[in-house]
């Protein structure tokens, strides 16, 4: 034993002698960096020379050091040069990636040691800033592409309640990496992650974070985040990150009066110094976002995400208390601009990456590019939620309003069909006093034949209407009551459930149009043909160019009641095909299994479309409807209507005389050689 305390103070003192020769070595006055980079940057020159770059902005500062475990955190050993333009800098030699430091920045003839605002990981959110090299993770995937917005399902993940393998919150990004197959195997091509920047304790929703720049060091490092990442990609799932730009904290917070210097008792050179500006919903903590440092503090932050760690997007948590006081409160000018900027930096330097806002105002302007005056995101969190749910979950048919759902299908932002995300359930909308929908609908037995089929008929709204769908973690296996970031999900339910993530899987794979049958889920155009509010019924039309494989009809029944023989007005005659019946009884036993067949649209119009179809849905039920798309080796079928008819020789006779897909010997000129061609193959169907 006494053996082992002697080596153990041996070892130290060699530490610490070794540590002291540094910090005598450096006790001078460094010289102002000529490197690159804020807060702690790694370097390595050859294979002798390395170090570590220290900058931090302290404008009001008398003197500014860094404090190292090099150096016994000291106060003096290494003190930064002031750079003249509020900055302060100097190289460290020796120092390694891994140590850590604070900057000790002086005051009134008083050095108070600070976290670095910048520091790209942390011990804890009351611990030490650790020296990170960005470039010491190795990725794998190098080339992957978020898919196009109109075919994005977004699933929002908290990580620290997704998976807990031993049941004690939180779990990790490891953790969570277990849990990727199954959301492979359910369809989502896109997961939105809650804040993951460092935030005080261990458990929290994560929007108030302390240091942006920092990985929640409870969830894992900050490479294991980019692990986390990487075996999305490899699984062909974006991965989108919620930022926090509209308060910080306000607990565990060093960046408040960060160099001593405030104005009302307020937070310094980071934050607005009057109350009006500085007071948020979160407490006084508002960034000030006319000084240009704090503006590029967040726009490297933003960019950060997207390049260092290969994020697809982010999400702007309440962009509404950045661009504006408060709800009904003075505009913020600055805030407006800055994220115009940062969206112009994301539009240039990662075109295809999304940016979108919670705003809440239904403001077509957050939307609009910046170059018509917008705010230039390219999507934004839609309140559609709230009338929705009010749907499903009143107690009575008789209060379901069919044109509430009517103009919650139709509601958009400029014209766009990818300008809202849409939901009916997400992280606000299951706490803060409120729960799932399948506990909303059914308080006392959430898993039960009402809460099933209403919270289901909901998300089919969501799922088939124009926008982009998302769905909350755990709500394909009817996760109920509320949400708390210290309950990890309940994963037996996935058992317990399984025809419920089938049928959320099922509605997936035709959004995501993954058998070409479904296209027009992804389309641009939208009608709401059928609303009848007595038998509270809706049915609607998506579709991009129409045609087979294209058009899409969904029909909604918002009773108790079974609809059979129900007549509903279709866009072309022929044969429609019966692709999802949500009253299967594979979904649940208990369910009806009311017949959904393929129809014969004839030529009876109805609900102002010139075709009409006879059809059944189940009670609380919805069924899809679309035609076969043109077979392979049967390019006469022009419109796609699965039927070489009269109706493909008038899309021939349009162009004849010219080019165009009516050309079928490929002579460049559409001639009564193709007219021949056409009818040789009339009548030919691919029913």
């Amino acid at each position: 034993m006494r053996f082992g305390t002697s080596l153990i103070a041996t070892t130290w003192l060699a530490t610490a002698a070794a540590s002291l020769c540094i910090s005598n070595a450096s006790a001078v006055q460094l010289v102002a960096s000529t490197r690159t980079g804020i807060g702690a940057t790694p370097y390595n020159v050859g294979l002798s020379t390395k170090g570590v770059t220290f900058r931090v902005w302290a404008p009001n500062a008398q003197a500014v050091s860094v404090a190292g475990s090099w150096n016994f955190y000291s106060n003096t050993s290494h003190q930064l040069a002031n750079e003249g333009n509020g900055f302060w800098s100097g190289d460290v030699a020796n120092v390694n990636v891994g140590v850590q430091y604070k900057f000790a920045v002086k005051y009134n003839n008083v050095f108070t040691q600070k976290n670095d605002p910048r520091a790209r990981d942390l011990t804890n959110s009351v611990g030490y800033s650790v020296v990170y090299d960005p470039n010491s993770y190795a990725w794998t995937n190098s080339n992957f592409q978020i898919a196009n917005w109109n075919e994005l399902v977004v699933y929002e993940m908290h990580i620290g309640a997704f998976w807990v393998p031993d049941g004690s919150a939180p779990g990790t990004y490891t953790d969570a990496i277990a849990k990727l197959d199954h959301l492979k195997s359910l369809g989502v091509n896109c997961v939105d992650l809650l804040p993951m920047a460092e935030f005080p304790g261990d458990i929290s929703w994560g929007y108030n974070p302390s240091y942006p720049f920092a990985v929640e060091s409870a969830y894992g490092t900050p490479n294991d985040l980019k692990h986390f990442v990487d075996e999305c990609h490899t699984r062909g799932i974006a991965v989108v990150n919620d930022v926090v730009f509209n308060h910080l904290g306000p607990n565990d917070m060093d960046m408040w009066k960060f160099d001593g210097w405030s104005q009302n008792n307020l937070g310094g050179i980071y934050f607005y110094n009057d109350t009006t500006r500085a007071t948020t919903p979160w407490g006084n903590t508002r960034m000030d976002y006319s000084r240009a440092e704090v503006r590029q503090y967040i726009r490297d932050n933003a960019m950060m995400w997207l390049d260092e760690f290969r994020m697809d997007g982010l999400r702007w948590d309440g962009t509404k208390y950045m661009r504006r006081t408060d709800q009904f409160g003075v505009d913020i000018p600055e805030g407006w601009s800055l994220l115009q900027w940062c969206n112009d930096q994301i539009d240039a330097q990662f075109p295809g990456k999304i940016s979108i806002a919670e705003d809440f105002d239904d403001n077509d302007w957050v939307t609009k590019t910046t170059g018509a005056g917008g705010c230039g995101f390219d999507s934004q969190w839609d309140w559609v939620v709230h009338s929705i749910r009010g749907v499903i979950e009143a107690t009575s048919d008789s209060s379901r309003s069919m044109a509430t759902i009517r103009d919650d299908i139709l509601q958009n932002y400029n014209g766009s069909h990818t300008q809202r995300v849409i939901y009916t359930e997400s992280h606000d909308e299951v706490a803060n006093g409120k729960t799932r929908a399948p506990s909303a609908i059914s308080p006392a037995a959430p898993g039960n034949w009402y809460a099933r089929k209403r919270s289901t008929l909901g998300a089919a709204v969501i799922m088939f209407s124009p926008g982009i769908p998302m769905l909350f973690m755990g709500q394909e296996f009817l996760e109920d009551g509320y949400f708390d970031a210290n309950d990890p999900l309940d994963w037996t339910k996935a058992t317990t459930y399984s025809g419920i993530v089938k049928l959320y899987r099922d509605m997936i794979s035709l959004r995501r149009n993954l058998n070409s049958e479904t296209k027009g889920l992804t389309g641009a155009n939208t009608n709401v043909f059928h609303v009848n509010d007595w038998n509270k019924v809706i049915g609607w039309h998506r579709f991009e160019n129409g045609g087979g494989g294209d058009d899409v009809v969904v029909i909604a029944n918002f009773s108790a009641w079974p609809l059979n023989n129900y007549r509903v007005g279709m866009p072309r005659s022929g044969m429609w095909r019966c692709r999802m019946n949500s009253d299967w009884n594979g979904y649940a036993n208990d369910y009806a299994n009311t017949l959904c067949v393929d129809v014969e649209a004839n030529g009876n119009s109805y609900d102002g479309l010139s075709q009409s179809a006879v059809l059944n849905v189940g009670a609380y039920s919805f069924v899809v409807y679309s035609q076969d798309g043109a077979v392979v080796g049967n390019p006469a079928d022009l419109d796609g209507s699965c039927l070489v008819d009269s109706g493909d020789l008038a899309v021939m006779l349009l162009d004849f005389g010219g080019p165009g897909p009516g050309d079928l010997d490929g002579d460049g000129e559409i001639s009564s050689a193709d007219v021949s061609l056409l009818l040789l193959d009339f009548g030919w169907s691919c029913s």
